[in-house]
Protein backbone atom coordinates (compact mmCIF):
# COMPACT_ATOMS: atom_id res chain seq x y z
CA UNK A 1 0.00 0.00 0.00
CA UNK A 2 1.03 3.60 -0.50
CA UNK A 3 1.64 5.83 2.51
CA UNK A 4 -1.72 7.53 1.95
CA UNK A 5 -3.48 4.15 1.90
CA UNK A 6 -1.70 3.06 5.08
CA UNK A 7 -2.75 6.24 6.88
CA UNK A 8 -6.31 5.94 5.58
CA UNK A 9 -6.58 2.37 6.89
CA UNK A 10 -5.32 3.45 10.31
CA UNK A 11 -7.71 6.37 10.50
CA UNK A 12 -10.62 4.10 9.61
CA UNK A 13 -10.17 2.42 12.97
CA UNK A 14 -12.20 3.14 16.08
CA UNK A 15 -11.77 6.95 16.44
CA UNK A 16 -9.73 8.46 19.24
CA UNK A 17 -12.57 10.61 20.61
CA UNK A 18 -14.49 7.44 21.51
CA UNK A 19 -13.07 6.32 24.83
CA UNK A 20 -13.18 2.88 26.46
CA UNK A 21 -11.67 3.02 29.99
CA UNK A 22 -9.10 0.25 29.76
CA UNK A 23 -5.34 -0.06 29.34
CA UNK A 24 -5.62 -3.77 28.60
CA UNK A 25 -5.45 -3.55 24.79
CA UNK A 26 -2.51 -1.13 24.59
CA UNK A 27 -0.82 -2.98 27.46
CA UNK A 28 -0.94 -6.25 25.55
CA UNK A 29 0.36 -4.59 22.39
CA UNK A 30 3.30 -3.10 24.27
CA UNK A 31 3.98 -6.49 25.85
CA UNK A 32 4.20 -8.08 22.42
CA UNK A 33 6.51 -5.26 21.31
CA UNK A 34 8.83 -5.94 24.27
CA UNK A 35 7.69 -3.02 26.45
CA UNK A 36 9.37 -0.29 24.36
CA UNK A 37 7.96 2.46 26.62
CA UNK A 38 10.26 1.22 29.39
CA UNK A 39 13.47 1.54 27.37
CA UNK A 40 13.82 5.32 27.90
CA UNK A 41 12.78 7.87 30.52
CA UNK A 42 9.41 9.53 29.93
CA UNK A 43 8.17 13.04 30.67
CA UNK A 44 4.37 12.75 30.58
CA UNK A 45 2.24 15.86 29.99
CA UNK A 46 -1.46 16.05 30.89
CA UNK A 47 -3.96 18.87 31.53
CA UNK A 48 -6.77 20.67 29.76
CA UNK A 49 -4.96 23.57 28.09
CA UNK A 50 -1.33 24.01 27.10
CA UNK A 51 -0.28 20.35 26.78
CA UNK A 52 0.94 20.66 23.22
CA UNK A 53 2.91 23.88 23.59
CA UNK A 54 4.37 22.78 26.94
CA UNK A 55 5.51 19.48 25.41
CA UNK A 56 7.09 21.35 22.49
CA UNK A 57 8.99 23.61 24.88
CA UNK A 58 10.14 20.68 27.04
CA UNK A 59 11.40 19.00 23.87
CA UNK A 60 13.25 22.13 22.76
CA UNK A 61 14.98 22.57 26.13
CA UNK A 62 16.07 18.91 26.16
CA UNK A 63 17.41 19.19 22.62
CA UNK A 64 19.40 22.25 23.67
CA UNK A 65 21.09 19.89 26.14
CA UNK A 66 22.18 17.77 23.14
CA UNK A 67 19.80 14.95 24.02
CA UNK A 68 17.97 12.89 21.41
CA UNK A 69 14.28 13.46 22.11
CA UNK A 70 11.12 11.73 20.95
CA UNK A 71 7.80 13.60 21.22
CA UNK A 72 4.38 12.03 20.88
CA UNK A 73 1.48 14.46 20.41
CA UNK A 74 -2.14 14.52 19.32
CA UNK A 75 -4.12 15.36 17.35
CA UNK A 76 -2.12 16.25 14.27
CA UNK A 77 -2.60 19.44 12.29
CA UNK A 78 -1.89 18.35 8.74
CA UNK A 79 -0.12 14.98 8.56
CA UNK A 80 -0.38 11.99 10.88
CA UNK A 81 3.43 11.72 10.97
CA UNK A 82 3.49 14.90 13.08
CA UNK A 83 2.35 12.85 16.06
CA UNK A 84 5.68 11.03 16.24
CA UNK A 85 8.64 13.42 16.20
CA UNK A 86 12.30 12.59 16.72
CA UNK A 87 14.98 15.27 16.94
CA UNK A 88 12.27 17.89 16.54
CA UNK A 89 11.00 16.59 13.18
CA UNK A 90 8.10 14.30 12.26
CA UNK A 91 9.26 10.86 11.20
CA UNK A 92 9.39 10.33 7.44
CA UNK A 93 6.74 8.53 5.45
CA UNK A 94 9.21 5.69 4.88
CA UNK A 95 9.94 5.20 8.58
CA UNK A 96 6.23 5.50 9.42
CA UNK A 97 5.29 2.85 6.86
CA UNK A 98 8.06 0.52 8.08
CA UNK A 99 6.80 0.93 11.64
CA UNK A 100 3.28 0.02 10.60
CA UNK A 101 4.61 -3.05 8.78
CA UNK A 102 6.42 -4.14 11.97
CA UNK A 103 3.60 -3.43 14.42
CA UNK A 104 0.37 -4.16 12.53
CA UNK A 105 0.81 -7.99 12.48
CA UNK A 106 0.94 -7.90 16.30
CA UNK A 107 -2.16 -5.70 16.38
CA UNK A 108 -4.00 -8.15 14.14
CA UNK A 109 -2.88 -11.04 16.34
CA UNK A 110 -4.39 -9.31 19.38
CA UNK A 111 -7.58 -8.45 17.56
CA UNK A 112 -8.22 -12.08 16.63
CA UNK A 113 -9.34 -12.75 20.21
CA UNK A 114 -10.24 -9.31 21.57
CA UNK A 115 -11.84 -5.95 20.86
CA UNK A 116 -10.21 -4.03 17.98
CA UNK A 117 -7.62 -1.44 18.95
CA UNK A 118 -8.47 2.20 18.32
CA UNK A 119 -6.54 4.50 16.01
CA UNK A 120 -5.03 6.24 19.05
CA UNK A 121 -3.97 2.97 20.68
CA UNK A 122 -2.21 1.82 17.52
CA UNK A 123 -0.55 5.24 17.10
CA UNK A 124 0.64 5.10 20.71
CA UNK A 125 2.19 1.70 20.14
CA UNK A 126 3.87 2.98 16.96
CA UNK A 127 5.29 5.98 18.84
CA UNK A 128 6.70 3.91 21.71
CA UNK A 129 8.29 1.51 19.23
CA UNK A 130 9.69 4.34 17.08
CA UNK A 131 11.36 5.89 20.13
CA UNK A 132 12.88 2.54 21.12
CA UNK A 133 14.20 1.90 17.62
CA UNK A 134 15.73 5.40 17.26
CA UNK A 135 16.77 5.13 20.13
CA UNK A 136 15.93 8.31 22.03
CA UNK A 137 17.46 9.55 25.28
CA UNK A 138 14.07 10.72 26.57
CA UNK A 139 10.48 10.74 25.35
CA UNK A 140 8.06 13.63 25.88
CA UNK A 141 4.57 12.11 25.74
CA UNK A 142 1.41 14.18 25.55
CA UNK A 143 -1.77 12.63 26.94
CA UNK A 144 -4.54 12.28 24.37
CA UNK A 145 -7.53 12.70 26.69
CA UNK A 146 -7.83 12.53 30.46
CA UNK A 147 -4.99 10.61 32.04
CA UNK A 148 -5.75 7.46 34.01
CA UNK A 149 -7.21 5.54 31.07
CA UNK A 150 -5.36 7.26 28.26
CA UNK A 151 -3.37 4.79 26.16
CA UNK A 152 -0.15 6.71 26.88
CA UNK A 153 -0.51 5.82 30.56
CA UNK A 154 1.02 2.38 30.06
CA UNK A 155 4.26 4.34 30.43
CA UNK A 156 5.44 5.12 33.96
CA UNK A 157 6.77 8.65 33.79
CA UNK A 158 9.82 9.87 35.62
CA UNK A 159 8.23 13.33 35.44
CA UNK A 160 4.46 13.84 35.37
CA UNK A 161 3.43 17.34 34.25
CA UNK A 162 -0.09 18.63 34.87
CA UNK A 163 -0.99 21.74 32.87
CA UNK A 164 -3.94 23.92 33.96
CA UNK A 165 -7.13 21.92 34.41
CA UNK A 166 -10.47 23.33 33.28
CA UNK A 167 -13.79 22.04 31.97
CA UNK A 168 -13.49 20.26 28.62
CA UNK A 169 -14.63 16.89 27.27
CA UNK A 170 -17.26 17.05 30.00
CA UNK A 171 -19.35 14.36 28.27
CA UNK A 172 -16.47 11.96 28.96
CA UNK A 173 -14.59 13.34 31.99
CA UNK A 174 -17.50 14.93 33.87
CA UNK A 175 -18.34 18.53 34.70
CA UNK A 176 -16.57 18.67 38.06
CA UNK A 177 -13.03 20.11 38.26
CA UNK A 178 -11.99 17.81 41.10
CA UNK A 179 -13.15 14.74 39.17
CA UNK A 180 -11.38 15.85 35.99
CA UNK A 181 -8.16 16.60 37.90
CA UNK A 182 -8.32 13.23 39.64
CA UNK A 183 -8.47 11.52 36.27
CA UNK A 184 -5.54 13.54 34.92
CA UNK A 185 -3.58 12.84 38.11
CA UNK A 186 -3.54 9.17 37.10
CA UNK A 187 -0.30 9.81 35.19
CA UNK A 188 1.42 10.51 38.53
CA UNK A 189 2.95 7.17 39.57
CA UNK A 190 5.01 5.95 42.55
CA UNK A 191 8.57 7.21 42.16
CA UNK A 192 7.69 9.97 39.71
CA UNK A 193 8.19 13.70 40.18
CA UNK A 194 4.99 15.73 39.77
CA UNK A 195 5.26 19.19 38.20
CA UNK A 196 2.04 21.14 38.71
CA UNK A 197 0.89 24.30 36.98
CA UNK A 198 -1.21 26.76 38.97
CA UNK A 199 -4.73 25.36 39.38
CA UNK A 200 -8.20 26.28 40.55
CA UNK A 201 -8.65 25.14 44.20
CA UNK A 202 -10.75 22.00 43.49
CA UNK A 203 -8.22 20.78 40.92
CA UNK A 204 -5.24 21.69 43.10
CA UNK A 205 -6.68 19.77 46.05
CA UNK A 206 -7.22 16.64 43.93
CA UNK A 207 -3.69 16.78 42.48
CA UNK A 208 -1.97 17.38 45.81
CA UNK A 209 -4.01 14.58 47.35
CA UNK A 210 -2.72 12.17 44.69
CA UNK A 211 0.86 13.30 45.27
CA UNK A 212 0.51 12.92 49.05
CA UNK A 213 -1.04 9.47 48.67
CA UNK A 214 1.92 8.27 46.58
CA UNK A 215 4.59 10.22 48.48
CA UNK A 216 6.05 11.69 45.30
CA UNK A 217 8.16 14.80 44.95
CA UNK A 218 6.26 17.89 43.85
CA UNK A 219 7.29 21.07 42.07
CA UNK A 220 4.53 23.67 42.04
CA UNK A 221 4.12 26.84 40.03
CA UNK A 222 4.66 29.89 42.23
CA UNK A 223 6.73 27.93 44.75
CA UNK A 224 9.43 26.13 42.77
CA UNK A 225 9.19 27.69 39.32
CA UNK A 226 7.12 30.16 37.37
CA UNK A 227 6.81 33.35 35.40
CA UNK A 228 8.15 36.45 37.16
CA UNK A 229 7.74 39.05 34.45
CA UNK A 230 7.44 39.45 30.72
CA UNK A 231 7.59 42.16 28.07
CA UNK A 232 5.95 41.89 24.63
CA UNK A 233 8.50 41.96 21.81
CA UNK A 234 8.59 41.71 18.03
CA UNK A 235 7.80 38.11 17.14
CA UNK A 236 7.08 37.06 20.71
CA UNK A 237 8.06 38.21 24.19
CA UNK A 238 10.99 38.51 26.59
CA UNK A 239 10.39 36.59 29.81
CA UNK A 240 11.88 36.34 33.29
CA UNK A 241 11.49 33.00 35.05
CA UNK A 242 12.02 31.59 38.51
CA UNK A 243 14.42 28.63 38.23
CA UNK A 244 16.09 26.18 40.59
CA UNK A 245 19.05 28.58 40.68
CA UNK A 246 16.96 31.72 41.18
CA UNK A 247 15.55 34.32 38.78
CA UNK A 248 16.64 34.19 35.14
CA UNK A 249 15.75 37.02 32.79
CA UNK A 250 16.11 38.31 29.25
CA UNK A 251 14.89 35.05 27.70
CA UNK A 252 13.29 35.47 24.29
CA UNK A 253 10.25 33.29 23.63
CA UNK A 254 8.97 33.40 20.02
CA UNK A 255 5.35 32.88 21.10
CA UNK A 256 2.62 35.36 22.03
CA UNK A 257 0.55 35.65 25.18
CA UNK A 258 0.84 35.34 28.95
CA UNK A 259 -0.41 31.75 28.76
CA UNK A 260 2.58 30.81 26.61
CA UNK A 261 4.98 32.52 29.02
CA UNK A 262 3.46 30.53 31.88
CA UNK A 263 3.74 27.33 29.84
CA UNK A 264 7.43 28.15 29.37
CA UNK A 265 7.86 28.31 33.14
CA UNK A 266 6.11 24.95 33.46
CA UNK A 267 8.31 23.41 30.75
CA UNK A 268 11.45 24.63 32.51
CA UNK A 269 10.16 23.25 35.82
CA UNK A 270 9.59 19.88 34.13
CA UNK A 271 13.11 19.71 32.72
CA UNK A 272 14.61 20.72 36.08
CA UNK A 273 12.65 17.89 37.71
CA UNK A 274 13.97 15.52 35.03
CA UNK A 275 17.47 16.60 36.08
CA UNK A 276 16.71 15.83 39.70
CA UNK A 277 16.02 19.42 40.68
CA UNK A 278 19.15 20.93 39.12
CA UNK A 279 19.02 24.19 37.19
CA UNK A 280 19.84 24.34 33.49
CA UNK A 281 22.70 26.60 32.40
CA UNK A 282 21.30 30.00 31.34
CA UNK A 283 22.67 29.61 27.81
CA UNK A 284 20.82 26.29 27.42
CA UNK A 285 17.57 27.88 28.57
CA UNK A 286 18.04 30.76 26.14
CA UNK A 287 18.88 28.45 23.23
CA UNK A 288 16.02 26.07 23.95
CA UNK A 289 13.31 28.69 24.17
CA UNK A 290 14.60 30.69 21.19
CA UNK A 291 14.31 27.57 19.01
CA UNK A 292 10.66 26.85 19.89
CA UNK A 293 8.28 26.43 16.96
CA UNK A 294 4.59 25.90 17.73
CA UNK A 295 2.43 25.77 14.58
CA UNK A 296 -1.15 27.03 14.94
CA UNK A 297 -0.47 28.60 18.33
CA UNK A 298 -0.99 32.30 17.63
CA UNK A 299 0.90 31.72 14.38
CA UNK A 300 1.03 34.46 11.74
CA UNK A 301 0.47 32.55 8.51
CA UNK A 302 -0.17 35.40 6.06
CA UNK A 303 0.32 39.14 5.65
CA UNK A 304 -1.79 41.71 3.80
CA UNK A 305 -4.19 41.09 5.38
CA UNK A 306 -2.58 39.47 8.40
CA UNK A 307 -4.05 36.10 9.34
CA UNK A 308 -3.31 34.61 12.76
CA UNK A 309 -3.98 30.90 13.29
CA UNK A 310 -4.80 29.45 16.70
CA UNK A 311 -6.27 26.27 18.19
CA UNK A 312 -8.53 27.32 21.05
CA UNK A 313 -11.48 25.03 21.56
CA UNK A 314 -12.76 25.70 25.08
CA UNK A 315 -13.60 28.93 26.93
CA UNK A 316 -10.38 29.09 28.97
CA UNK A 317 -8.27 28.68 25.83
CA UNK A 318 -10.42 31.17 23.91
CA UNK A 319 -9.96 33.79 26.64
CA UNK A 320 -6.18 33.29 26.63
CA UNK A 321 -6.14 33.68 22.85
CA UNK A 322 -8.19 36.86 22.86
CA UNK A 323 -6.03 38.36 25.63
CA UNK A 324 -2.93 37.55 23.59
CA UNK A 325 -4.45 39.01 20.42
CA UNK A 326 -5.19 42.33 22.15
CA UNK A 327 -1.66 42.49 23.51
CA UNK A 328 0.30 41.40 20.43
CA UNK A 329 -1.74 42.99 17.63
CA UNK A 330 -3.75 46.16 17.15
CA UNK A 331 -6.17 44.97 14.49
CA UNK A 332 -9.15 47.23 13.87
CA UNK A 333 -11.39 45.55 12.99
CA UNK A 334 -10.61 41.96 14.01
CA UNK A 335 -12.48 39.46 11.85
CA UNK A 336 -12.91 35.96 13.21
CA UNK A 337 -13.06 32.82 11.09
CA UNK A 338 -14.28 30.05 13.36
CA UNK A 339 -15.02 26.31 13.23
CA UNK A 340 -15.86 24.40 16.42
CA UNK A 341 -16.56 20.76 17.28
CA UNK A 342 -20.14 19.99 18.27
CA UNK A 343 -19.11 18.39 21.59
CA UNK A 344 -17.45 21.57 22.90
CA UNK A 345 -18.81 24.42 25.03
CA UNK A 346 -19.68 26.34 21.89
CA UNK A 347 -21.55 29.14 23.66
CA UNK A 348 -18.70 29.69 26.12
CA UNK A 349 -16.12 29.89 23.35
CA UNK A 350 -18.22 32.32 21.30
CA UNK A 351 -18.74 34.57 24.33
CA UNK A 352 -14.97 34.94 24.67
CA UNK A 353 -14.54 35.59 20.94
CA UNK A 354 -17.24 38.28 21.02
CA UNK A 355 -15.14 40.34 23.45
CA UNK A 356 -12.58 41.10 20.73
CA UNK A 357 -13.92 40.09 17.35
CA UNK A 358 -15.82 42.75 15.39
CA UNK A 359 -17.43 40.22 13.08
CA UNK A 360 -17.30 36.47 12.62
CA UNK A 361 -17.33 34.05 9.70
CA UNK A 362 -18.56 30.65 10.86
CA UNK A 363 -17.76 27.48 8.97
CA UNK A 364 -17.07 23.78 9.49
CA UNK A 365 -14.19 21.33 9.26
CA UNK A 366 -14.09 18.09 7.29
CA UNK A 367 -15.12 15.81 10.14
CA UNK A 368 -18.44 14.47 11.36
CA UNK A 369 -17.65 15.90 14.81
CA UNK A 370 -17.82 19.49 13.56
CA UNK A 371 -20.81 21.71 14.21
CA UNK A 372 -22.73 22.66 11.06
CA UNK A 373 -22.19 26.28 9.94
CA UNK A 374 -25.88 27.13 10.16
CA UNK A 375 -26.10 25.85 13.74
CA UNK A 376 -22.93 27.68 14.70
CA UNK A 377 -24.31 30.88 13.13
CA UNK A 378 -27.47 30.71 15.25
CA UNK A 379 -25.39 30.32 18.39
CA UNK A 380 -23.10 33.18 17.31
CA UNK A 381 -26.07 35.54 16.96
CA UNK A 382 -26.55 35.31 20.73
CA UNK A 383 -23.16 37.06 21.12
CA UNK A 384 -22.77 39.10 17.91
CA UNK A 385 -25.13 41.42 16.07
CA UNK A 386 -26.88 39.39 13.38
CA UNK A 387 -25.39 41.47 10.56
CA UNK A 388 -21.89 40.71 11.89
CA UNK A 389 -22.35 36.94 11.54
CA UNK A 390 -21.41 35.46 8.15
CA UNK A 391 -21.74 31.84 7.05
CA UNK A 392 -19.44 29.87 4.76
CA UNK A 393 -19.95 26.21 3.76
CA UNK A 394 -16.32 25.19 4.18
CA UNK A 395 -12.91 26.49 5.25
CA UNK A 396 -11.66 27.61 1.82
CA UNK A 397 -14.82 29.68 1.32
CA UNK A 398 -14.59 31.02 4.88
CA UNK A 399 -11.01 32.19 4.42
CA UNK A 400 -11.89 33.83 1.12
CA UNK A 401 -14.81 35.65 2.76
CA UNK A 402 -12.69 36.68 5.74
CA UNK A 403 -10.01 38.13 3.44
CA UNK A 404 -12.67 39.97 1.46
CA UNK A 405 -14.12 41.50 4.63
CA UNK A 406 -10.64 42.54 5.77
CA UNK A 407 -9.83 44.06 2.37
CA UNK A 408 -13.08 46.03 2.45
CA UNK A 409 -12.28 47.28 5.96
CA UNK A 410 -8.94 48.68 4.81
CA UNK A 411 -5.57 49.12 6.51
CA UNK A 412 -5.54 47.89 10.10
CA UNK A 413 -7.90 44.96 9.64
CA UNK A 414 -6.78 41.51 10.70
CA UNK A 415 -8.12 37.95 10.75
CA UNK A 416 -8.03 35.35 13.53
CA UNK A 417 -8.75 31.81 12.41
CA UNK A 418 -9.65 29.94 15.58
CA UNK A 419 -11.26 26.74 16.71
CA UNK A 420 -10.50 23.03 16.56
CA UNK A 421 -7.13 21.50 15.71
CA UNK A 422 -8.70 19.73 12.73
CA UNK A 423 -10.00 23.02 11.34
CA UNK A 424 -6.70 24.80 11.98
CA UNK A 425 -4.90 22.02 10.13
CA UNK A 426 -7.14 22.47 7.09
CA UNK A 427 -6.59 26.22 7.15
CA UNK A 428 -2.84 25.88 7.59
CA UNK A 429 -2.55 23.53 4.62
CA UNK A 430 -4.37 26.09 2.46
CA UNK A 431 -2.40 29.09 3.71
CA UNK A 432 1.08 27.66 4.28
CA UNK A 433 1.12 24.35 2.44
CA UNK A 434 2.52 21.08 3.69
CA UNK A 435 6.06 19.91 3.05
CA UNK A 436 6.60 16.50 1.52
CA UNK A 437 8.46 14.17 3.87
CA UNK A 438 9.37 11.06 1.93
Amino acid sequence: MSHAEIVSALQARWPEHRIAPSLERIGKLCELLGEPQRSYPVIHVAGTNGKGSTAIMVESLLRAMNLRVGRYSSPHLERVNERIAIDGEPISDLIFDELVADVLPLVEMLEADAQPLSFFEVMTGLAFEAFAQAPVDVAVVEVGLGGSWDATNVADAQVAVICPVSLDHTHILGDDLAKIATDKAGIIKPGSWAVLAGQEPPAAKALISRCAELGVKVSAEGLNFGLIDRTPAVGGQVIRLETAAGPLGDIFLPLFGEHMARNAGLALGAVEAFLGGRALPPEVVAEGFAAVKAPARMEVVRRDPTIVLDTCHNPAAAKATMDAMREAFDFEPLIGVVAIMADKDVEGVLEEFAVGMTSIVVTTAQTDRALAPETLAEKAKACFAAEMVHVAPDIPAALELGVSLADDAGVGAGILFAGSVVAAGEARTLLVGVDAND
